[in-house]
């Protein structure tokens, strides 16, 4: 999956859930703490943090809209033992068929001082199920609905720590500009009543499921009410389970969450197909992702039902947009050659010493590869072809930098012109073309 889609986790459907396993398993903070804090990586709209699965030191995508933890992508490490293992089908979103995992239970899992002794998983073998090219680091699973039913998660997004309390003793905290919330609970994921304004900024009242494991910022469904808006384009939403999703990116005028207002914020209508393996959405109008959910601070209380929000330093960003209709991915690593003007470097002959100006520095590094474009957009029509190694954006060398920043080159801003060198066969390619406003 490329770094540019706007990568999703998406929710899965676990048609094998034992209520034996279920009530078995609990987490637990040790030492008779009342609460751990957990620092995580924000990559992409996505909460990455470290866990342990049977003494294996990983990294998870904290994933609200998940069932069940998911292993996959473990290539890299030597060894995982897994206790209890059966093989089962899983279902997800996506224009494909169900898949074969693996199911395990009785597995130790730890996060911090939070510890499970008995946690049910899954593992997808399949190695196209892989979301470290697009993020750029290692990333092993998802985990989301355990670790919520048992805690009361605080999400601080714009310092980025977790902290999990202890339901028994958390007390809740006046804080200025916070806003707390109903939640509803159904098939152990969290829905939240909000309302649009779609193009003629009439208020519809909508039910979102609330999904920290997408990337994206609103999805929603097309009925009578919810109207596609005239401005909008094909694309690709991201990755299930069971194959791609597609659907139509566009803007709407605002969201409207209790007193908080979000404005020309971004929204994908998903293909509907790419729902057939759920059997009933019920009442839900669409899906609350990492895009949004990240302008708050949040505090989750599944026990209560309650969600409280309130607005961080992200509130005020503007929405992300693909406007050069580039996707990025990490493809391996290669060796780039640089020239170091202001050292000198020693070599000794004998009793001569010579003083080497100017030396030159091999280092291996990650090799970032143009792995899809949207037809029609100005990085299509410039000529530049999927499989295109970037070596530079506007004469920046982009080795130096991590793949999220070199995404914000590609994109920031619009009616600017992009520089991108590129090799191709061998060849070094320059192209060039001019960021477009995508609803003009």
């Amino acid at each position: 999956m490329s770094g540019l889609k706007k990568m999703m986790l998406l929710m899965l459907i676990m048609c094998f859930c034992s209520q034996g396993y279920l009530h078995a398993q609990k987490y637990r903070l040790q030492d008779g703490k009342k609460a751990e804090k957990i620092k995580f990586e924000l990559l992409n709209n996505l909460i990455i943090v470290p866990l342990e699965v049977n003494g294996v030191a990983l990294s998870f995508v904290l994933d609200s809209g998940v069932n069940k933890p998911i292993l996959f992508n473990l290539a890299d490490q030597d060894s995982i033992l897994l206790n209890n293992v059966s093989e089962v089908s899983i279902n997800g979103l996506g224009e494909g068929e169900a898949i074969n995992a693996l199911r395990s239970h009785g597995n130790n899992f730890r996060l911090g001082a939070i510890k499970n002794l008995s946690q049910e998983l899954y593992v997808v073998m399949d190695a196209a199920i892989n979301f470290s090219p697009s993020l750029g680091i290692p990333v092993h699973g998802i985990i989301g609905f355990d670790l919520f039913r048992d805690f009361v998660v605080e999400i601080d997004y714009s310092k980025q720590f977790l902290k999990f309390h202890d339901p028994k003793t958390y007390q809740y905290k006046k804080r200025a500009n916070r806003e707390s919330f109903d939640i509803s609970l159904v098939r152990n994921k969290a829905y939240l009543n909000a309302k649009v304004g779609l193009e003629n900024d009439e208020m519809v009242a909508v039910k979102m499921l609330l999904d920290t494991g997408s990337s994206d910022a609103i999805w929603l469904f097309e009925n009578d009410s919810i109207v596609l808006p005239r401005n909008h384009y094909d694309d690709f939403l991201g990755k299930g389970l069971s194959g791609d999703v597609y659907g139509k990116r566009t803007r709407i005028s605002h969201i409207q969450i209790g007193d908080f207002v979000l404005n020309n914020a971004q929204a994908s209508f998903p293909n509907m197909s790419v729902f057939d393996a759920i059997a009933d959405l019920g009442d839900r109008n669409g899906t609350l992702g990492g895009a949004l959910l990240k302008r708050f601070n949040i505090i989750f209380d599944y026990q209560n039902k309650k969600i409280s929000l309130k607005k961080n330093r992200n509130f005020k960003l503007p929405f992300y947009y693909n406007t050069s209709g580039i996707n990025l991915q990490h493809a391996g690593v290669r060796y780039v050659s640089e020239r170091i003007l202001n050292s000198t470097e020693k070599t000794t002959y004998g009793n001569v010493q010579i003083m080497l100006a100017g030396a030159t520095r091999l280092s291996l590094v990650p090799e970032i590869i143009v792995s899809g474009i949207r037809a029609g957009s100005p990085a299509y029509s410039s000529g530049l072809k999927e499989g295109d190694v970037i070596l530079a954006v506007n004469g920046k060398r982009i080795h130096r930098y991590k793949l999220q920043e070199i995404l914000q080159m590609l994109n920031k801003n619009k009616d600017k012109r992009v520089k991108i060198l590129v090799t191709r066969s061998n060849r070094d390619l320059l192209f060039s073309f001019i960021l477009k406003d995508l609803f003009k």
